[in-house]
């Protein structure tokens, strides 16, 4: 072997060498210790047939019993194929920006010529030059395309686990209104049962009657809604949780929500969160990054490209003579004459100043996005507590007023049960304001490692005060 191909193939080796490379497992970890509050150190991906049977026999153990909020995120990041999906999604991008930097393989021709008694024999190495010297600048790049692919990660995590947070809220939430709109329809049935007994009688007429049934008509609506809804919900966690038909047969949700935390999060705690560390801020930042350096790479590789191809030649003049060997080298450049680089040149550009503003951006809006998540989540978090520390507790106790007033026979059996639908009224709401503030919360804990998940306060059912006065 010559000494030239002998340089060239210890040049490709080295290249080889310094090649980046991407371990799947290892960027798990980090996502795992980066998201711990998220992941639980639970998000793997199951690439063989054993791992999967241990991704199916956790999620058996998990729904075995009803499944609280940090069991469905372990079930979730256990046994989704949409979780293992992303994970995969994300492997193959940090893959392909690996792939990036490595090196074309070289080309290796042989050509055979013969004319007349002369046979003369080729062999052509050839591989680019031009590729070979930005290697450096090409696999520096590769690791900021493969950092930005780690950050990605961490945030398609964090979403997917602040979604199944926020569903699994909504689902519980539905359930348990479902069994206080039960309550008022049961309530409803009977006060137009006794009304029909009532006119049948004599003792009332049909407008009053009527309007009995028309409140039993109106909670049965509500009823068919209110399953409606709790089977949307559970249909959408278990769309999220990824769960088959078997695993949704046996699915099971806690009976009620949990209870408020006695104090909200101090707004002192958002101080705390350093702006450089959140992940949409690093994510734009490793962005402009790519986009810098691919700018100055491409200020180069747009305007020149150079091949070597080493050469290696034998002849024979006749079949008698002896061998006649010849070595060298060939190297050929593209000249710019019809493409001179300029337009690719100016949309490098172009995406460079758009990933700097976007930085910019992200970096001016986190810390006002994270205010409001915090005005959300308090606002949800007071309203949710005065329901339960003023309006559930007025209601009980008019409604022990009322039994009272009913056992000394001051009201009839129909005020008692419009009493007690009142308070089945304001606890629905007050379970609809306790949803929100869970959903809040979830926001909030996203909103704080910086993926911003938006969360909308509704109002909530009126307490019925208005209709207890105007009875």
């Amino acid at each position: 072997m010559t000494r030239a191909f002998r340089l060239s193939a210890l040049l490709v080796a080295a290249a080889l060498a310094g090649c980046a490379t991407v371990d799947i497992d290892q960027q798990l970890a980090t996502t795992n210790q980066e998201a711990a509050a998220f992941t639980g150190g639970q998000l793997a991906l199951a690439r063989t047939d054993e791992q999967r049977a241990q991704q199916q026999a956790a999620a058996d153990r998990l729904l075995a019993a009803p499944l609280g909020q940090p069991q469905a995120v372990q079930l979730a990041l256990a046994g989704s194929p949409a979780v293992q999906a992303a994970i995969a999604q994300r492997w193959a991008e940090a893959a392909t920006a690996a792939q990036s930097a490595r090196l074309a393989n070289p080309m290796f021709s042989f050509e055979r010529m013969r004319g007349g008694p002369e046979l003369e024999l080729t062999r052509t190495l050839s591989f680019g030059l031009f590729e070979l010297l930005t290697l450096p600048a090409r696999a520096a790049q590769a690791e900021r395309r493969i950092a930005a692919s780690q950050v990605q990660l961490t945030a398609s995590a964090v979403d997917q686990v602040t979604q199944v947070r926020q569903t699994w809220v909504r689902a519980v939430a539905a359930q348990q209104s479902l069994g206080y709109a039960r309550q008022v329809q049961t309530s409803a049935e009977v006060s137009a049962e006794l009304a029909r007994r009532m006119q049948a009688v004599g003792n009332w007429n049909r407008l009053t009657r009527a309007r009995q049934q028309l409140f039993y008509a109106d909670a049965t609506t509500q009823l068919a809604l209110a399953e409606q809804q709790a089977a949307s919900a559970r249909a959408a966690l278990v769309r999220l949780l990824g769960l088959d038909a078997a695993q949704a047969a046996r699915l099971q949700l806690p009976d009620r929500l949990p209870d408020l935390p006695k104090a909200p999060l101090a707004a002192q705690a958002l101080n705390q969160t350093a702006l450089d560390t959140r992940l949409d801020v690093r994510l734009a930042r490793a962005r402009y990054n790519q986009s810098a350096h691919a700018q100055g790479l491409g200020r180069v590789t747009s305007l020149i490209d150079v091949e070597l191809d080493l050469k290696r030649k034998s002849v024979w003049p006749d079949a008698n003579a002896d061998r006649e060997s010849g070595r060298g080298w060939e190297l050929g450049v593209r000249l710019p004459i019809f493409d001179f680089g300029d337009v690719q040149r100016d949309a490098m550009s172009a995406q460079t100043l758009a990933a700097a503003n976007q930085l910019l951006a992200v970096r001016r809006t986190a810390g006002a996005q994270l205010q409001d998540s915090y005005a959300t989540y308090r606002t949800a978090w007071d309203v949710a507590h005065h329901y339960q520390s003023e309006v559930i507790p007025l209601r009980q106790l008019m409604q022990e007023e009322n039994l009272l007033r009913y056992n000394g026979m001051l009201i009839g059996v129909f005020e008692l049960l419009q009493d007690a639908r009142e308070q089945v009224q304001s606890v629905i709401a007050a379970i609809g304001a306790q949803q929100q503030f869970w959903q809040a919360d979830a926001a909030l804990q996203a909103s704080l490692i910086g993926q911003p998940t938006g969360t909308l306060l509704s109002a909530s059912t009126n307490t019925g005060a208005g209709d207890a006065a105007a009875h």
